[in-house]
Formats: C-alpha cells, sequence, structure tokens
C-alpha cells in the first residue's frame, strides 16, 4: 500500500494558489483513475484506488498547510505504512516555475508544511514530489506569495507541472522512488 498525499489548504478561498500545487497535482492523478469522490477521513479528503495491482490512497488533508503534519502523522498511524510508502507532493518557491524535484527523503526548507510534517511524524525519510512554483519577488510577503493565484501565463506551465507531478506520482507506484528521479528530475 501507498498513500499520495498532495499538501494544500482548505478551502474555495485557496483553490488554485501556489500552495495548493500538491492539491492539484492529486487532482489530477485522481482523473486519470476516473474517481469523481473523495471521502472525509483522518482530517483529510481521500480516495482509494489501485495502480496495477498496488492499493493506493489518494490524500488532500483538511488542516491548514502549518497543520499538515497532524493529518500525515494521523493517515500513517490508521493505514499502518511507514514514511518509505507515503509520497507527499508540495509546492516549492525554491524552484523554478513548473520545475519538478523528486527526492527519496530530505529537510524541510523554508516551508512549514513540511516542518510540521517532519516535527509530527519524527522522520524525514519521506520521498517526495516538490512542485516548483516559482521566487516570491522581493516587494512581497511570503504568505502573500504562496497563497496568491497565477497569472495566465504561469498557470499554463504549471498545468503541465501538475500533469507531469501526478506522472510522477504514478510512476513511484510502480517503478520506485529511484526510477522516478531517474525520469522526472530531467530539464524539461
Amino acid at each position: 500500500m501507498k498513500l499520495l498525499i498532495g499538501l494544500g489548504n482548505p478551502g474555495a478561498e485557496y483553490a488554485q494558489t501556489r500552495h495548493n500545487a500538491g492539491f492539484e497535482a492529486i487532482d489530477r492523478l485522481a482523473a486519470r483513475l476516473e474517481i469523481s469522490a473523495f471521502r472525509s477521513r483522518v482530517r483529510a479528503l481521500v480516495a482509494d484506488a489501485r495502480i496495477n495491482d498496488e492499493r493506493i490512497v489518494l490524500i488532500k488533508p483538511q488542516t491548514f498547510m502549518n497543520l499538515s503534519g497532524d493529518c500525515v502523522a494521523e493517515a500513517m498511524r490508521w493505514y499502518k505504512v511507514g514514511p518509505q510508502d507515503t509520497l507527499i507532493l508540495a509546492d516549492d518557491i525554491d524552484l523554478p516555475l513548473g520545475t519538478l524535484r523528486v527526492r527519496p527523503f530530505g529537510g524541510a526548507g523554508t516551508h512549514n508544511g513540511w516542518r510540521d510534517i517532519l516535527l509530527k511524524t519524527g522522520s524525514d525519510r519521506f520521498p517526495r514530489v516538490r512542485i516548483g512554483t516559482g521566487a516570491k519577488p522581493p516587494e512581497w510577503d511570503l504568505a502573500d506569495w504562496v497563497l496568491s493565484r497565477y497569472t495566465p501565463e504561469e498557470r499554463k506551465i504549471m498545468e503541465s507541472a501538475f500533469d507531469r507531478a501526478a506522472s510522477a506520482a504514478e510512476s513511484f507506484v510502480i517503478r520506485g522512488i529511484e526510477e522516478t528521479m531517474n525520469v522526472y528530475n530531467r530539464k524539461e
């Protein structure tokens, strides 16, 4: 079993913001798998599916980003899954817009959602797909930037990034993290 967790903030006011890149990637994967409904469990919206013979659970935490660790820790306990089988997809302002970075584990960097996950699970061994949302312009406040929406030009770039992130999540389930890194860490 694998958990595929896309980070974001719940509620319509946060839809399609930079911080919700993980939700958008999970939604792309759900559409591919013909999942039309999520249900409420473990402080999240969840949907069960299969990729090949592997059971997966798509998860969109309904805690706010800075409390993502509450949902991730609860989901891991509920489904009895360790960090190595829990792929997390999240926005990353330290990557250029539309860039993906797949890693087998790592730290929190500047991301408060990641910081909370590492704190509440006691582990940094989570495979991850970092989705580049672009650096904050100097005149912007960080919170305002991550809660902002993309320009129409940026949105076109991100549509492709969300599709690639969904493909990377599928690859993780089928081929594992190493092969997924080899394919998705290449420059576009």
